[in-house]
């Protein structure tokens, strides 16, 4: 099996460990039939789909099963091969394997985060450890990697081409940095760690997304001061959705706890808001994640050091752009002096108007957005709550769907509702195809409302990623976001940070759909390279062609003024020593809780005090406190891997500095042919800082961030 299906297939069920086992035998392949809708293959049109409207949970755990075992059977079919070792029979073999349970793992992967429900739940715990078991099967199958070895070793000697030399490369090192070289004892140690893990991270997902469910605010209508009407009408509908007619639901996500924090005339309610949302996995009880958080980092540390590693980051971050542990926090640490300084200047500016209004108060976590609004209309005459009424969901989408056309050259059309199966009457979906030629590209899906049972946050999905070694494969790519639906009738409005997201996850929809890669292993990632192109694409949001023609009043369609975008413009430095504290905090503690022994660790002892040496601000938290760090312990996606946000806005401002620089500005032609020829379509067929050399001319420089944050440059 590739590694990027294996990856994805471990992401999805929390337990992206790479495993470890002695090889297995298994009977002669079989002719593959079956009834289960999950394993079958996908027909219709659009190069065929998944059979959405179809998913029953009763045909999972068999849908599985019966995909593991028809995909060991494909890699002891190569593994036991009598034939020499080739780039053909071995690699390219590799990457034909497992189609059939990539297929039950798209459907996973909405049960998992789109469509969760206790009995999901049940199946997700059970099966964790099964499927570590199975991926261990192949990581650990010493004659598959002896295979593997010698064709990476005939390479180093005669290489192939760039493309193929990249893709026996990642395979090689795909097995040799998760343990296929230990002995068998090691072996054995490895994959019990693994199936360890993977159960941990099934468990700690799960206590998070109770709490989510489990903490709602109820508010009466006396309760209302300060919040718009879009905002209340939502919650009212949230509150009736959950049996409390004529109340009204600030639900625990990001999306209505952050606009409640920042209007709200309840300081008491702000504050169980906010408490609500930092103490997910944090409340004691059967959904506490602290003792999980600690037998993680044991465990992690216990594996690496299998491999001869000092700590986990290390291990981590030797095949990412850093390279080093100390290379990522070198970065951070040289931006962290800055954004506590200006969180100082922020709070002085919060604590003065406080004051002056007579609200005998100290500034606290939950009063900084509040505050903060109050300062950004005194000093910038900017209210968000008016910028919000020309944010609409829908008009934010067909600003995209015009810079992607500027840039990417396509064309997203509707595709008439029952022409593609979906798993809720929510999604939408959209062709892509080329603008000049007509060319199909590919499906994007929308899944844009928070509900029961989806995960919070936004995020993109592939659903089948493009490939030409088999025939061209077309792209099957979703956005995931939680916004609260409105009131019938009402338009979606959101906030500007929360536009910025819209964009982003965009970007990496663009990303999959842009895609010019033979191999299937060469559509993965480098983690601290990946958000680069989501980051970048946040960028065309202000730009004059969609502010002047998409940023229009969602009750009057008259264009944002002038003056407001003036306003938002001059402000774009606001409030950035909250924004970058509390993400560098979340990503500096990541970085300690990997590079620190873990022996005897107290998660929120460990926090606590990791954060006082570093000076952090009382009056706010980090982005993700550990209990609820689901990039980092519901997974290990971002582990040690968080930084890889800020790593990548470095490449994000430089990158925006080249379209800038040219005379097209940021529709400028010959840049926006560069950047996805070089930054888009390679996906992980060219080494990152490579690619971004071939498009810039020069590697990235920080300067750039800090001109963005308006923090000063040395």
């Amino acid at each position: 099996m590739n590694f990027k299906k294996l990856t994805t297939y471990l992401t999805i069920v929390s337990a992206v460990a790479w495993t470890a086992c002695s090889q297995s035998s298994q009977p002669e392949e079989e002719e593959f039939t079956t009834d289960n809708v999950l394993l079958k293959e996908w027909s219709g049109p659009y190069g065929g789909l998944p059979a959405f409207d179809q998913m029953n949970l009763d045909s999972l755990k068999p849908a599985l099963t019966e995909g593991m075992r028809l995909n060991l059977q494909e890699i002891d079919k190569i593994a036991n091969n009598p034939e020499p070792p080739t780039f053909e029979n071995t690699i390219v073999a590799l990457e034909s394997t497992g189609d059939a349970l990539n297929r039950v793992f798209v459907y996973y992967g909405i049960w998992s985060s789109n469509m969760s429900s206790p009995e999901f739940r049940e199946i997700q715990a059970e099966m964790a450890p099964v499927i570590s078991e199975f991926s261990s099967k192949i990581t650990q199958n010493e004659k598959l990697f002896q295979r593997v070895k010698a064709v990476y070793e005939q390479t180093q000697k005669e290489p192939r081409s760039p493309e193929e030399q990249r893709l026996v490369q990642l395979t090689y090192e795909g097995y040799a940095m998760n343990g296929a070289d230990l002995d068998e004892e090691s072996k054995k140690r490895y994959a019990e760690i693994n199936k360890e893990l993977s159960s941990l991270y099934t468990k700690f997902a799960s206590n998070v997304l109770a709490d989510e469910e489990s903490y709602e605010t109820f508010l009466t209508k006396d309760q209302l001061g300060g919040l718009s009407e879009s905002y209340i009408n939502s919650a009212a509908k949230a509150a009736a959705d959950r049996g409390k007619e004529g109340m009204y639901a600030v639900i625990n996500t990001r999306s209505s706890m952050d606009p409640f924090l920042t209007y709200s005339t309840e300081r008491d309610l702000r504050e169980k808001v906010w408490r609500n949302y930092y103490s997910r996995g944090d409340n004691g009880g059967e959904h506490d994640n602290n003792q999980i958080i600690a037998d993680i980092l044991k465990l992690r540390d216990e594996r690496v050091a299998l491999l001869g590693h000092d700590n986990y980051a290390e291990w981590r971050l030797q095949n990412r752009m850093a390279k080093k542990p100390e290379n990522a926090m070198q970065m951070m640490e040289s931006v962290w002096p800055a954004a506590i300084a200006r969180v100082d200047e922020e709070v002085a500016d919060m604590q003065a108007i406080a004051d002056k209004n007579g609200d005998n108060i100290t500034i606290e976590p939950w009063d900084y957005r509040y505050y903060a609004e109050k300062v950004r209309q005194d000093k910038y005459d900017l209210d968000s709550d008016e910028v919000k009424q020309y944010l609409q969901l829908d008009k934010l989408r067909e600003a995209m769907f015009f810079v992607a056309g500027e840039l990417f050259n396509f064309k997203f059309t509707p595709v008439p509702e029952g022409t593609v199966p979906v798993y809720q009457e929510d999604v939408k979906v959209w062709e892509v195809t080329d603008k000049t030629s007509g060319e199909h590209i590919g499906l994007w899906y929308l899944d844009p409302f928070a509900r029961q049972g989806k995960r919070s946050g936004a995020w993109a999905n592939s659903y089948r990623s493009h490939t030409t070694f088999e025939g061209k494969e077309t792209v099957l790519v979703s956005n995931n976001s939680n916004f609260v639906k409105p009131a019938p009738g009402d338009a979606v409005l959101v906030s500007w940070d929360d536009a910025n997201t819209f964009f982003h996850e965009f970007g990496h929809a663009l990303h999959a759909l842009s895609s010019n890669v033979e191999y299937p292993t060469l559509n993965g990632g480098v983690r601290d390279y990946t958000e680069f192109q989501s980051q970048l694409l946040e960028r065309w949001l202000s730009t004059d062609e969609v502010t002047n023609n998409y940023l229009v009043h969602h009750k009057t369609g008259e264009a944002m003024p002038q003056e407001l975008i003036a306003k938002i413009n001059k402000a774009s430095t606001f409030n950035q020593g909250f924004a970058t504290t509390e993400y560098l905090a979340s990503a500096l503690m990541d970085m300690y809780y990997h590079t620190t022994d873990p022996e005897g660790i107290d998660p929120d002892a460990f926090e606590k005090e990791t954060l006082a040496k570093l000076n952090m601000p009382d009056e706010l938290v980090m982005r993700h406190r550990s209990p609820h760090f689901g990039h980092v312990f519901s997974g290990e996606g971002y582990a040690a891997a968080y930084y890889g946000y800020m790593w990548a806005d470095v490449l994000t401002s430089d990158a925006a500095e080249a379209f800038k620089e040219a005379p097209g500005g940021f529709y400028d032609k010959e840049v926006a042919e560069k950047l996805v020829k070089y930054l888009f379509a390679p996906r992980n067929s060219m080494d990152p800082a490579e690619a971004y050399r071939k498009f810039r001319g020069r590697d990235a420089k920080i300067e750039a961030l800090m001109r963005d944050r308006g923090f000063p440059v040395k």
